[in-house]
């Protein structure tokens, strides 16, 4: 019994102690990794794949998440919008609670126009700092982290939004500005993590 109870408090403590790695900073090189593509036998390198764009848009998405459910249309809007102006967007589900198969389900009932990867034991998540679905990081070819946080601050209503943040990110980078809002705070369900 007493092993037990040791042995949950070590996985409470481990589970915060994943919980709370710190995120990227805004204009720090990102960690590269390869994940498989849900429902294929190919994978994204990230290295590899960022350098054949002008910019890259990492989604931490779920298949459950009220919030990410809210927010589906906009991105496969904004990803069509965006993909032919020579943006690549990935999704990335790293919740233990989904499986791949729901990943490749809830990918083609929304029809994304972007490859979605499954992140097993959120090694990625865990790479980035990103606890919430949706989460979004934008970097350059180079890997230079640009933008962290929301698509914008209305997952429920997409005629009253007032700050299309990933949006503007995405335009004022390619006008060759910096962005304007680098950061914003995402909020959504937490990373089911394992």
């Amino acid at each position: 019994m007493l092993l037990k109870i040791v042995v949950g408090f070590i996985a409470i403590a481990l589970g915060l102690a994943q919980s709370l790695s710190s995120p990227l900073s805004i204009g720090e090189k990102t960690p590269d990794f390869t994940l498989k593509i849900a429902g294929r036998d190919s994978s994204i390198s990230l290295y590899q794949e960022i350098k054949k764009y002008k910019y890259t848009v990492l989604m931490f998405i779920s298949t459950r998440c009220p919030y990410c459910q809210g927010f589906n249309t906009r991105k496969t809007s904004i990803a069509k919008n965006f993909i032919p102006r020579g943006i690549q967007f990935i999704g990335i589900n790293s919740n233990s609670t989904e499986d791949e198969s729901e990943v490749v389900s809830h990918a083609q009932r929304n029809k994304f126009p972007f490859e979605t990867v499954k992140d097993h034991q959120n090694r990625v998540a865990d790479l980035y700092g990103a606890e919430r679905t949706p989460e979004i990081f934008i970097l350059d070819p180079q890997g230079i982290l640009k933008y962290h946080g929301r698509i914008d601050e209305n997952y429920t209503d997409e005629t009253s939004v007032q700050s299309p943040d990933l949006i503007n990110a995405l335009n004022e980078l390619l006008s060759g500005k910096d962005v304007s809002r680098k950061e914003t705070k995402a909020f959504g369900c937490t990373i089911k993590r394992i």
